[in-house]
């Protein structure tokens, strides 16, 4: 184990601990011992325990997030009116993960995690502690959109309705080989040692080059050709890198996002159906909007659509946004209104 002070109450909280119990198996054949789910709830929980809505997280993202950008009086996810659910993926630094696991199992022995993994684990949160059984909506975005789907084909009874932003049911290789070279950028650091460093810092030059390959690919070609980092207040190119994106990844643990990356490579919920997507995918009873953004750099709206063309009576409401991917965080106010004008229409659907 090692200290990292940006996994902390301070900054990604509050956010409560869910134990998992003795062993939690995992789908490679690993064990996580006394493993926890870091969590967050907005609203309250009615009595008939059919207003719960699952927030699962991103890609170096926490619970936080949602509660800054996302979540509000009179938006689509609006605590007065639903329990808002706000869960950590396990491997993001505040869930169980390689920096906070104890001796052996931590660091670079901590096992391989599949999204498959996260959302059982999800279960056992929203059954054994809160007791519920029904999902008013599942919505995440890039690898929440991954878990998502993943609720959508493993727990179909419970999800009514599904929502997943930026991100697709299966991988795609072009996408496999862009999470390899996010992974490749860090562990090609001599410092990070097998994964046996003793702080974030000494892998400093591998997570520069990791949040450079983002730059490339987290936001599109338009967003740097119209200059539209000066909106947000950066001067330039090198301001904006050191000051977003170095900012954002530096403080992280790099073995957190290698495990994330590793799963979010292989994420397919086609595994449940021998390889067969249509089949999976033809598991959905959920009222399912799929919601792509345009500009998105590695979820094209083209491979988000031939998924959603196979989830009975879904549809597909494309998010406009020069900024590509990475507009996931927040950012745009103009995002977040589309976001919300269709999760509303999503909620107010009778299903």
């Amino acid at each position: 184990m090692i200290a990292n002070a940006y996994y902390s109450q301070e900054i990604h909280g509050p956010y409560q601990l869910f134990d998992l119990g003795p062993a939690f198996t995992l789908e490679e054949g690993g064990t996580l011992r006394n493993a926890q789910l870091a969590y967050a709830t907005h609203g309250k929980l009615n009595k008939a325990k059919n207003n719960v809505i699952l927030i699962p997280t991103w890609f170096s993202g926490s619970s936080k997030v949602f509660e800054q950008a996302y979540i509000g009086k009179d938006r689509a996810l609006d605590p007065e009116k639903y329990f808002i659910i706000c869960v950590n993926q396990i491997g993001n630094g505040l869930s169980s993960s390689p920096h906070n696991t104890p001796a052996p199992a931590g660091m670079g022995n901590f096992p391989r995690i599949r999204i498959g993994d996260d959302v059982r684990a999800q279960h056992l949160l929203v059954t054994e502690k809160f007791g519920v059984n029904e999902l008013a909506l599942v919505v995440g975005g890039s690898m929440g959109a991954q878990q998502t789907y993943e609720w959508a084909v493993r727990y179909p009874a419970m999800v009514l309705r599904a929502a997943p932003i930026a991100g697709t049911a299966k991988n795609t290789d072009h996408d496999f080989l862009y999470g390899q070279a996010l992974s490749d950028a860090i562990t090609s650091d001599p410092g990070w040692r097998g994964g046996w460093y003793s702080s974030n810092a000494e892998v400093r030059a591998g997570l520069e080059r990791h949040a450079g390959i983002w730059a490339v690919m987290g936001f599109s070609t338009e967003f740097f050709k119209q200059e539209v980092w000066r909106n947000f207040g950066f001067s330039s190119i090198p301001d904006f890198m050191i000051n977003f994106l170095h900012a954002y990844f530096l403080p992280m643990d790099p073995n957190a996002l290698l495990c994330m990356a590793w799963k979010w490579q292989r994420g397919d919920v086609s595994r449940h159906t021998g390889g067969d997507l249509k089949k999976a995918l033809a598991r959905i009873t959920a009222k399912t909007f799929v919601m792509p953004i345009d500009e998105d750099m590695f979820f094209p709206p083209r491979d988000c659509k031939s998924e959603q063309k196979m989830i009975k009576g879904s549809e597909l409401r494309i998010l406009n946004a020069i900024c590509g991917h990475l507009v996931l965080t927040g950012f745009d106010p103009a995002f977040l209104q589309q976001v919300d004008k269709h999760l509303k229409e999503l909620l107010a659907f009778k299903v």
